[in-house]
């Protein structure tokens, strides 16, 4: 009996000492709907292939080779789509209207892209910010595309 007992407390501590763990786990901002050719989310851990169905988190960066292409689309619907030879890094994303809370920090690093508003633009325009290495772009439900360039 004194041997259960000890086995069910070492349990409830390895579950209670791993539970931060799980809950700092992000949930993903979104997924990766169309990729081709060279491309890779570049993630704390390391650089990941681009796969259609691929979730995409806040601090990933989407980086695309001379022939890559890639498309996600976020939780909130926004879509953005990546040319060849580009790199887009997801600064901030969180969508939880029911809290009223809601960010989106795009940052264009180089190359090509579209971007096409989805509802955070919609219920708050100044709570999404697309930045370049030039300038800072407010959004206010629309669809663009930037091209950023080396000097």
């Amino acid at each position: 009996m004194g041997r259960i007992i000890r086995l069910w407390v070492v349990t409830c501590a390895c579950i209670t000492a791993a539970a931060p763990a799980f809950a700092q786990q992000p949930s993903p901002a979104g997924r990766i709907k169309v990729v081709a050719g060279d491309a890779v989310v570049v993630r704390v851990s390391g650089a990941v292939p681009a796969t259609n169905g691929l979730a995409v988190y806040p601090s990933d960066s989407l980086r695309t080779g001379k022939d890559g292409r890639v498309g996600i689309t976020l939780s909130d619907d926004t879509q953005v789509s990546i040319g060849p030879g580009s790199e887009v890094r997801l600064d901030a994303f969180v969508y939880e209207p029911g809290q009223g809370q809601l960010a989106l920090v795009l940052k264009f690093i180089r190359g090509t892209a579209a971007y096409v508003s989805g509802q955070i633009a919609k219920l708050a325009p100044d709570a999404v910010r697309l930045e370049t290495p030039a300038a800072i772009v407010g959004v206010r439900g629309t669809t663009l595309a930037v091209e950023v360039t080396s000097d």
